[in-house]
């Protein structure tokens, strides 16, 4: 994965590939995969059949894995909590009883949410140092 900054000073987070920093960070999070053109996405399977739930697009991976903790707890409930990209950061609106619907947008506004909170911090922090995210940032 790799940090870039355009004339505008807008940050963005981008991967190839055939980047071994860019396969990294795809291993890093579970549930999530990145587009050629550097944007980073997240689906998950519904337990019980082959449908796929789309959660969403989003600008860094962390965002994407945040989406897919919230649907993956939503789907398969507190067994699911040791298997969690991010455990300790499920927001109140990981719920159980959810439809598919429901579901999908909880998980995109708390991955959009994360994505909005890393940034900000990535344009605050020089040098992308010192990235401290906690839960109650995005709540």
């Amino acid at each position: 994965m790799s940090t870039t900054t355009s004339d505008e000073g807008s940050i963005s987070s981008s991967c190839t590939s055939n980047s071994a920093a860019g396969t990294s960070q795809e291993k890093k999070y579970k549930g999530i995969r990145c587009r050629r053109w550097g944007k980073w996405v997240s689906e998950i399977r519904v337990p019980g059949t082959q449908e796929r739930l789309w959660l969403g697009t989003f600008s860094t991976p962390e965002g994407a894995a945040m989406a897919h903790d919230v649907a993956s707890y939503s789907l398969r409930g507190a067994t699911s909590l040791s298997k969690l990209n991010f455990p300790s950061m499920l927001p109140p609106t990981a719920r159980m009883d959810l439809s598919p619907r429901s579901i999908q947008k909880a998980a995109s506004d708390a991955g959009m949410a994360m994505d909005a909170r890393i940034i900000a911090s990535r344009e605050s922090t020089p040098n992308n140092e010192g990235l401290n995210v906690s839960v109650d940032d995005y709540l």
